[in-house]
C-alpha cells in the first residue's frame, strides 16, 4: 500500500514538475533564434572538441610511429590541430557571450513579469505574506531560472551530443574498447536515481528556510527602532540564531548531498580510466591495437566522462530550478480577490455621495468585521468615524477604495455600484492620508507627484503652501529636489504628514480620507493641517477616521461604531447631548489631550 502511495505521488510531482517546467520555458520562447544559434556555436565546439583526439591519434599512427616518419606531413597536422583549436576558443567564447546575455534578457523578462502581476494583486495577498518572501520571489528565484536557460537547457543539449559523438567516433575506431569503456555507464546511472529525488527534496526544503530567513529579516530591519525601544535585541538574536541554525542544518544537508553524488561519478570516471588503461595497455602490447588508438581512447573517455559529469551535475541546477519555479509559479498563479468587471462603467463628473446599504464584511470566513451598515454620505459632506480600536473604522475606508469587496450588501459611488467601476477609475477619485505615512527613496517633489507628470512643480509648492510647509521646504538647499531615502527617516513626522496633505490636494480628488492623519503630529503642527483641510475639503466629500475627537466637532456627520455596527450618528452637539458612546469616548479624549 505504501509503495503504490509513493508511485502515485511521485506521478503527481513529475506531472507537476513538467507544468512548472513548460510554464517557465515560455519565458524563452521570444530568445529561440538566439538560444538556436548559441547551440549550432555548441554543435560547431563539439566537432573542434571530438576531432583534437582524432587528429593526434593519426599524427602518432601515420607520422610518428612509424618505420619512416614524416615530419612534413606531422607539420601540415600540427597546424591543422592549431586552426581546430582556435576555432574551439571562438565558438566556444561565442556561445558563452551569447547565452550570458540571452540568460539575462529571460531573468529580466521574468522578473518583470512576476513584479507586474504582484501589482495587480489585492490587499489580501499581502496581509498574509511575509515581504521578504516576496523579495525572495522577485530577486533570488528569478535568478535561479538563468540557470534552466544557460547551463540546464543549452549545456545539457550539449552534453547529450556530445556524449552520442564521443560513442560513434570511439565505435568506429574500436568497438571492444569502446564497450570496455561504457562498463561503468548503468553504475553512474544507479547513482543518478539514488540521489535524485534526494537532492530535489534537499533543495526544496534549504529555500523554504532561506525564505523564512528573509523575511525575518525584512521584518526586524523595518522594525528596528521598536527592537532598540524595548531592548529586544537578545531576542531578536536568539530568533535569528533559531532561524538561520535552521538554514545552515538544510544548507549542510543540500551541500552533502550534492558533494556525495559529484565525487561518486568522479571516483566511477577515474575506475574507467583505469580499467581502460589496463585493458587497452594490454591489447597494444598484444598488437591489436595501436599506440594512438589507445591515446585516443584515453583522451575520449575523459572527455565522455566529463559530460556524463556534467549532466548528472545538472541534476543540482534542476532541482534547484524546479523548487524556484514552483515558488515563482505559486506567485504567478495567485489571483488577486478583487478584479474588474469585463465591461466597467466609466465614473464621469464624480460628485463624490457615497452609500453603504447593508453591508457585511470579514477579512476571514465569517469572522465579521462589519455587520450591516448602512449610511449615506452627501456630496461635499465632511463625515467622520469613530469608534474604538477594532470597531471598523479603517475598514469602511478599505472598502470605499475597494481594497476589498463586500461579502454581502453594496456600496455606491454617485449610485453606480464600485463593483461594476474598474479600479483605477475609482482610486482617480479618492486620495488617502494614512497615519503611517510611506515616502519612497527620491526627492521631495517625486514623492508629491507619485509619477504623474503632469502635477507641475510650481502645483507642488503650492499644495506645500497650502499645509503650511512651503517655507520649511524652500529653506532645504534643494527645496523640492531634497533627496530622501526610504522612509523618509530624515524628516519629522509631522513634516511627513504635511507632505502627504500635500500630495493629496496635488491630485485633486473628489473624496478626500484621512485615515487617523493627524494622530502622529503635534499641536502646532495638526493646527496648521486643519486651516490647510478647511480649504481642501471645500467641495469634496470628506471622510475621516479620528483619532483625536477635537479635531472633528465641525463635521456634517459624526458615524460611531462599535464592534462592527453602527450605534450612534449625528453631529458633535447631538452626539454629545444623547450621553451615549460618543461621549464617553469625547471624555477620554479630552482629558488625554489635557494630560
Amino acid at each position: 500500500m505504501s509503495t503504490t502511495q509513493d508511485q502515485t505521488t511521485q506521478t503527481i510531482n513529475l506531472r507537476k514538475s513538467r507544468h512548472v517546467l513548460r510554464r517557465m520555458l515560455r519565458f524563452g520562447y521570444p530568445y529561440r533564434w538566439h538560444l538556436l544559434l548559441a547551440l549550432l556555436l555548441l554543435i560547431g565546439s563539439i566537432v573542434t572538441d571530438l576531432a583534437q583526439p582524432y587528429l593526434v591519434k593519426v599524427a602518432i599512427d601515420s607520422y610518428i610511429d612509424v618505420p619512416d616518419p614524416d615530419v612534413d606531413g606531422l607539420i601540415r597536422l600540427m597546424l591543422i590541430y592549431f586552426v581546430v583549436v582556435v576555432a574551439a576558443f571562438g565558438l566556444n567564447y561565442g556561445q558563452a557571450i551569447i547565452l550570458r546575455n540571452t540568460g539575462r534578457m529571460i531573468v529580466y523578462d521574468l522578473r518583470m513579469t512576476v513584479f507586474r502581476h504582484l501589482q495587480t494583486l489585492s490587499q489580501s495577498f499581502f496581509d498574509r505574506t511575509a515581504v521578504g518572501r516576496i523579495v525572495t520571489r522577485v530577486a533570488h528565484d528569478t535568478e535561479a531560472i538563468n540557470q534552466l536557460f544557460t547551463d540546464l537547457l543549452v549545456h545539457s543539449a550539449r552534453d547529450l551530443l556530445m556524449i552520442i559523438g564521443i560513442i560513434v567516433v570511439m565505435i568506429q575506431l574500436n568497438a571492444k574498447l569502446a564497450l570496455v569503456s561504457l562498463a561503468v555507464v548503468p553504475l553512474i546511472a544507479a547513482v543518478s536515481y539514488f540521489f535524485k529525488n534526494r537532492l530535489r527534496d534537499a533543495y526544496r526544503i534549504s529555500r523554504a528556510h532561506l525564505s523564512h530567513l528573509n523575511g525575518f529579516l525584512a521584518e526586524n530591519l523595518s522594525g528596528i527602532l521598536t527592537v532598540q525601544l524595548f531592548n529586544r535585541q537578545e531576542k531578536q538574536m536568539a530568533e535569528f540564531d533559531r532561524i538561520s541554525s535552521d538554514y545552515r542544518q538544510a544548507n549542510i544537508r543540500e551541500v552533502s548531498l550534492s558533494s556525495a553524488f559529484s565525487h561518486s561519478l568522479r571516483f566511477l570516471t577515474q575506475f574507467a580510466v583505469a580499467f581502460l588503461l589496463w585493458y587497452g595497455g594490454g591489447e597494444v602490447i598484444r598488437g591489436t591495437v595501436t599506440f594512438g588508438v589507445a591515446y585516443a581512447f584515453l583522451n575520449y573517455v575523459r572527455q565522455l566522462f566529463q559530460p556524463i559529469q556534467d549532466l548528472t551535475g545538472q541534476l543540482n541546477v534542476l532541482q534547484s530550478a524546479l523548487t524556484s519555479s514552483e515558488r515563482l509559479v505559486e506567485v504567478l498563479d495567485q489571483k488577486p480577490e478583487v478584479v474588474d468587471p469585463p465591461k466597467p462603467v466609466p465614473l464621469k463628473n464624480v460628485r463624490g455621495e457615497i452609500r453603504f446599504e447593508n453591508v457585511w464584511f470579514a477579512y476571514n470566513g465569517e469572522e465579521w468585521v462589519l455587520k450591516d451598515i448602512n449610511f449615506t454620505v452627501e456630496p461635499g459632506q465632511t463625515v467622520a468615524f469613530v469608534g474604538a480600536t477594532g470597531a471598523g473604522k479603517s475598514s469602511v475606508i478599505n472598502l470605499i477604495g475597494r481594497f476589498y469587496d463586500v461579502q454581502r450588501g453594496r456600496i455606491t459611488l454617485d449610485g453606480i455600484d464600485i463593483r461594476a467601476v474598474a479600479q483605477a477609475d475609482l482610486r482617480r477619485h479618492i486620495a488617502v492620508v494614512q497615519q503611517e505615512v510611506f515616502l519612497f527613496a527620491g526627492d521631495i517633489a517625486s514623492n508629491v507627484r507619485l509619477g504623474n507628470e503632469e502635477i507641475t512643480d510650481a502645483q507642488i509648492m503650492s499644495a506645500l503652501d497650502a499645509v503650511g510647509l512651503g517655507d520649511y521646504i524652500r529653506s532645504l538647499p534643494r527645496g523640492i529636489h531634497t533627496t530622501l531615502y526610504e522612509g523618509g527617516k530624515t524628516l519629522s513626522a509631522g513634516h511627513r504628514q504635511l507632505i502627504s496633505f500635500a500630495r493629496a490636494i496635488c491630485f485633486d480628488p473628489r473624496i478626500l480620507i484621512l485615515d487617523e492623519a493627524t494622530s502622529n503630529i503635534d499641536t502646532e503642527t495638526e493646527s496648521l493641517v486643519q486651516r490647510a483641510l478647511a480649504k481642501a475639503s471645500e467641495g469634496r466629500t470628506t471622510l475621516i477616521i479620528a483619532h483625536r475627537l477635537s479635531t472633528i466637532q465641525h463635521a456634517d456627520l459624526i458615524i460611531v461604531l462599535d464592534k462592527g455596527r453602527i450605534v450612534e450618528t449625528g453631529d458633535h452637539h447631538s452626539l454629545l447631548a444623547q450621553g451615549g458612546i460618543y461621549k464617553q469616548l469625547y471624555e477620554l479624549s479630552w482629558a488625554q489631550e489635557s494630560a
